[in-house]
């Protein structure tokens, strides 16, 4: 069957055909194309072509995909079972590299996804503090639990539905949201309920509602502030994490959080999460401390495997320079295209992380995001997909670039990219 029958096929099974909203191509309309197998920079489709990807499976691909590394770890760890319920020297492995390599890590407790994470991370801000007050930003996106599902980003600005339904007001009530880079907002919002605020969550780089880059001083501002009122800083680094640097965004911006939620990189490909902080505030966790935290498939031993072969990947090659050479590549293809087309365009970018806003004004929030062309993206995105390149399927999502990439998959994609920025 062709994507469009499999599709078809798939919405009579899979609540709207699909097993996260952004892949139903519901921002750009059509249809999505189903996937046969990946290798390398490529996917290659159920329907016979080849693609350069950019979507590197919302991130986790940082060495490409199907990495024979990673695959070997796979495999190794397979031959012993997939689960255990018990503890496994994967695990200790796994967070000795967390440890070496996050700034803020002192412990590290694994869970199986980037929302239990977060999640995580608020119960024992809560728990540590005996306050009840969560601080996040417009925008930032931390998984789909319900504390953390207002004014969210990804999927949720893609379908036109910041707040999901299904929260109740009262767990709403509990979240202040602040415009991200508004440096007054904070302090207002400090001066108001610093009292009550049991931790402040935020992506160091929103990366779901587009790229947003932080102005400086303002993530500096945040921990000084929590810092005076005895509330938990939280970076949410499950996309930044190992992506913009070796130790995150937390080291590339030299600013430590109390507590950081971790995820993609980490299972190498495999479904995964951690957090990870201050002893202090770790060891106040069960079965140490009061609050509750479990996962039956937490420190899955595949994922441990995985994930550990993708932090020693990290460690021997240290491939962000380059990273960042090949996204500036990409991203000055755009701006001279649209230069030569007068087309008004952003391209943020931190580290392999870039992002693409058919905007006349730098986006330094999501209110301003919100207000690019939607159906500039949309026509680029289609003649990006048509020339053979494959970037998210929604205007609030990213590109990201990997190691596999080569300079053959630049040129060409550079080539495609102009070509639908001039057919504008």
């Amino acid at each position: 069957m062709n994507s469009l029958e499999l599709f078809n096929e798939s919405k009579k099974y899979i609540s709207g055909g699909v097993n996260s909203p952004v892949r139903a191509f519901g921002n750009v309309g059509g249809t999505p194309f189903f996937t046969d197998r990946v290798d390398g920079a490529r996917i290659f489709t159920c329907d016979g072509r080849s693609l350069v990807d950019y979507v590197c499976t919302w991130g986790p691909a940082l060495f490409g995909h199907n990495n024979p590394s990673i695959r070997a770890a796979i495999e190794s760890a397979l031959a012993k079972g997939t689960s255990f319920g018990t503890p496994s020297v994967g695990e200790l492995e796994m967070a000795k590299l967390i440890i070496e390599m996050i700034p803020c890590a002192e412990l590290v407790r694994m869970t199986n996804s980037g929302t239990e994470a977060t999640m995580s991370c608020v119960r024992l801000a809560r728990g540590w503090t005996k306050r009840d007050l969560i601080v996040k930003f417009s925008g930032c996106y931390h998984g789909h639990c319900d504390s953390l599902l207002v004014k969210a980003g990804s999927g949720a600005l893609t379908f036109g539905n910041p707040d999901s339904a299904g929260i109740p007001e009262g767990i709403a009530a509990l979240t202040i949201v602040l415009p991200f880079n508004d440096f007054a907002a904070v302090e207002e919002c400090f001066e108001k309920f610093g009292e009550r605020i049991a931790g402040v969550i935020l992506e160091p780089y929103p990366a779901n509602v587009g790229l947003i880059v932080p102005l400086p001083g303002f993530l500096q501002l945040l921990r000084s502030k929590c810092t005076q009122y005895g509330s938990l800083l939280i970076f949410d680094e499950v996309i930044s994490g190992f992506r913009v640097a070796e130790g995150g965004a937390q080291a590339r911006e030299n600013v430590m959080p109390d507590l950081c939620a971790l995820g993609k990189i980490i299972g190498g490909g495999l479904p995964v999460g951690a957090f990870c902080g201050r002893r202090d505030i770790m060891e106040y966790l069960s079965p140490l401390g009061p609050v509750y935290q479990a996962g039956t498939l937490s420190g899955n031993p595949l994922a441990m495997a995985a994930g550990t072969a993708a932090l020693k990947l990290v460690k021997q090659t240290m491939p962000y320079a380059e990273l960042e050479r090949k996204a500036k590549f990409l991203a000055d293809a755009i701006k001279d295209a649209a230069k030569q087309k007068s087309i008004e365009i952003q391209t943020p970018m931190a580290g392999s992380l870039i992002s693409v806003f058919f905007n006349p004004e730098r986006v330094d929030n999501m209110e301003i995001a919100m207000r690019s062309s939607k159906q500039m993206y949309k026509k680029f995105f289609y003649s990006c997909l048509e020339g053979g390149v494959y970037i998210a399927p929604s205007p609030f999502e990213i590109a990201f670039v990997s190691a596999a990439h080569t300079q053959e998959d630049l040129d060409f994609t550079a080539e495609v990219f102009t070509k639908a920025i001039l057919s504008l």
